[in-house]
């Protein structure tokens, strides 16, 4: 162990063990040489920094490096700050999830002065020097194999440990000069921070400044941009079409409405919140009462079911991507009326065609993708380990799901999913009094719930309502968050003790945080309240001080809820947060006044100072225009087909080929009411149409859901593309029976 101590810094740096198998490490070996043509080997070991509040006890050495299961830095791997070499460490600002975790772990183990440990991984090579392999990350961009530079940096071996803990003074917001450059300087804006806003939303809000007589904030900015994305407001879904000339009644959203609209019968929520409701039956559980005793309680609980997809994070960092769209998905299910329990899980894969070194396909054509996004291999063999992940370590069972792949010339145009689709979802239970959000008077507290804020994950909202490679390459990656999926776990057991309170629960209202952060959250909240709000940016929690107004306020770090309390019922909601020992802040309060206010205590001003209606009222509405296709589409042609080798390709396609890869990675019986799984029978074979779950220990009715997905038919008959896939789900799920 190697102690660094300064007037300003107290740490050390421990080293450990290998931190990959020996066939990675060939791997790795093997795909660095076509970048390195004259690199002969490599080792990876971890390392591992903290920073202490004070000096480490000579008598805790031996503790600690126990507990890390590390190796000693002057003895087993004769390691120095001065040895050449190079750094894996995670991105400027940021924390990984494994600091999060481990930082916890050892100061329940008694390191009370630890302020926080973080992994890196230090590399040594042979046969190339540092500066090589240096130039190569920066050229070689995304597909650098040695370390993910979405939540990752590549530095020098003797990178300061301080360095990585730094963090400088809080900086004040940013104005656009609206009033002296008028709407051209929100023109410029809207580029260079990625906003996505049409003309009509930037001739919207400079009315309004000018209206103000101020310049707008860049957090003003950022936070309209990421309420009114594509992604929140779905703002083609809403628009009003004209198609062949004629003014069509109903927009895309209300089509889809109409379905529930006719036929409303066992619907108790739809459209309206995170997630939706069907009616349920009775259930017991064994839960505890008012006392804290667990007793066996029978309540009626409904259905709750929620599908997402989380498209553009999971092309640019799929491992992180997929993670955060299946923890996305269960906040959702977890924040959907006055709170309620995510129960099982689905996930789904739409990419391009893998192209697998050595085993490529004769259907298989190259066709280029922007170097900012994952290739289609790299996707599927870290986009399911996230997702997989996620749901393992946060204890919900993922129980069913799809993947295709798909990449053909139509009509002179290539068709496929170099941006994939990432398809999130699931099921859950809530109790049937706490299916509607409650209002809120003045004075109702705004509660944050869950981890702090991180520079990461800025404008995701924005960014996954642009065209694939429009935006610049720094602002995707930004939009990028990380996952933590055991802080989503403490939310959710705090979630767990305040609706299993009945009527008494504390909880008024609650929303996830996703995209757009706080930005977004907040907003919905205190208007589904029919209320304003006062905040204090301050009060939010943040692990980088240096951390700007924007970068607080709209930053869409994971595994966070904003909720409404009465502000009698802090201290009870406090207890349970400390018994789950999860963080929580409290934001401010809400007002009578239909206005948003978050002051910034440290610089005296207001970052966000805006009308409800203006954020949320009618921004101007789309309008599109389309043209019926008039060509008839040719009838497929089978003569020149060769049964033998159609049946092999068939079988070789991954759509149709043994998929249990992406089933043994995850645990499909926690929670201990699975019915039915993806495997069936006594040989374990992936075949269940439907995934089934009981509705407790004692009856024998439950929960059923499949999936139904037929994409390819929709180029030549869009209408029957959707039958197929309506139907496949439907005959799925009655397999239920």
């Amino acid at each position: 162990m190697k102690l660094i101590t300064s007037a300003e810094f107290n740490g050390l740096e421990l080293a450990g063990k290998p931190a990959f198998p020996a066939f990675r490490l060939a791997q790795l070996v093997a795909e660095l040489t076509e970048l390195l043509p004259g690199l002969e080997g490599l080792s990876a070991d971890f390392c591992y920094f903290g920073q202490f509040s004070s000096e480490l006890a000579a008598d805790q050495h031996s503790r600690f490096e126990q507990i890390i299961n590390g190796a000693d830095v002057e003895g087993e791997s004769q390691l120095s700050a001065e040895q050449q070499g190079l750094l894996i460490l995670p991105r400027p600002g940021s924390q990984s999830p494994w600091s999060s975790k481990a930082t916890e772990i050892l100061r329940l183990c008694g390191f009370i002065d630890l302020q926080r440990i973080e992994r890196g991984v230090r590399i040594n090579l042979s046969g190339v020097d540092e500066q090589q392999v240096l130039d190569a990350a920066n050229s070689a961009g995304h597909r650098f194999p040695l370390f993910d530079r979405m939540t990752e940096q590549l530095v020098a071996g003797d990178y300061a440990a301080s360095t990585i803990f730094e963090h400088s003074e809080p900086v004040a917001y940013q104005t656009v000069p609206v009033i002296a450059q008028g709407v051209a300087a929100l023109a410029e804006a809207n580029l260079k921070m990625g906003l996505a806003l049409s003309d009509q939303e930037i001739d919207y809000l400079y009315q309004f400044y000018l209206s103000c007589k101020r310049d707008p904030s860049d957090a003003e900015l950022m936070m309209f941009a990421q309420i009114n994305s594509e992604h929140c407001r779905h703002k083609i879904f809403n628009a009003d079409w004209q198609l062949d000339g004629e003014k069509q009644p109903l927009s895309l959203f209300d089509m889809i409405r109409n379905t529930h609209r006719v036929s409303p019968e066992g619907t108790l929520v739809a459209y309206s919140d995170n997630s939706s409701v069907i009616e349920g039956r009775q259930g017991s559980g064994f839960e505890p009462d008012a006392d804290g005793e667990y007793i066996e309680q029978s309540a009626l609980t409904h259905i709750l079911m929620k599908v997402e997809t989380h498209n553009h994070p999971t092309a640019i960092a799929p491992l992180p991507g997929a993670a955060t769209g299946s923890g996305g998905e269960i906040r959702d299910e977890g924040a959907t009326g006055r709170g309620s329990r995510p129960k099982a899980g689905l996930c789904g894969f739409s990419v391009s065609n893998l192209e697998i070194p050595g085993a490529e396909q004769p259907w298989e054509q190259v066709y280029g993708r922007p170097d900012r996004i994952a290739s289609a291999l790299e996707i599927m063999i870290d986009g399911p380990i996230g997702a997989a992940a996620f749901n393992n370590e946060f204890g919900r069972p993922n129980l069913t799901g799809y993947f295709r792949t798909y990449q053909q010339q139509h009509n002179g145009q290539v068709r496929g999913y170099h941006k994939p689709i990432m398809i999130a979802g699931g099921l859950g239970i809530i109790r049937d009094q706490l299916t509607e959000k409650l209002s809120a008077d003045a004075g109702a507290l705004v509660i944050q719930l869950g981890g702090p804020s991180m520079p990461i994950g800025v404008g995701g909202g924005a960014a996954s309502s642009m065209a694939t490679g429009s935006n610049a390459a720094d602002l995707d990656f930004n939009s990028v968050q990380r996952h933590n999926p055991e802080m989503q776990r403490r939310c959710q057991e705090v979630i767990d003790a305040c609706w299993r309170q009945g009527e008494h629960n504390p909880i008024r209202s609650i929303h996830d945080v996703g995209a757009g952060g706080l930005s977004n959250a907040v907003p919905e909240l205190v208007n589904d309240a029919g209320m304003g709000g006062k905040l204090q940016l301050r009060n939010i929690h943040s692990a980088d001080s240096s951390m700007s107004p924007l970068q607080i306020w709209s930053n869409e770090s994971q595994e966070r809820y904003v909720m409404l309390i009465d502000a009698e019922r802090l201290e009870g909601f406090a207890a349970l947060c400390d018994r789950e020992r999860c963080p929580f802040a409290v934001l401010g309060e809400v007002t009578d006044e239909p206005h948003l206010l978050v002051e910034d205590s440290h610089f005296d001003n207001a970052v966000v100072d805006m009308p409800m209606p203006v954020l949320l009222g009618k921004p101007p509405k789309l309008e599109r225009v389309g043209v019926n296709p008039t060509d008839t589409p040719q009838p497929l042609d089978f003569s020149s087909v060769d049964i033998d080798s159609a049946v092999n390709r068939v079988l070789a396609l991954p759509t149709i080929a043994d998929k249990s890869f992406l089933i043994t990675i995850g645990d499909r019986s926690v929670g201990g009411l699975v019915a039915r799984d993806q495997m069936v029978g006594r040989w374990q074979t992936p075949v269940a149409d439907v995934a089934v779950t009981s509705a407790d220990f004692h009856h024998f009715h439950g929960e059923a859901m499949a999936m139904g997905e037929r994409a390819p038919v929709a180029l030549t008959d869009s209408p029957a593309a959707a039958r197929l896939a309506v139907t496949e789900a439907i005959t799925n799920v009655l397999a239920a029976d």
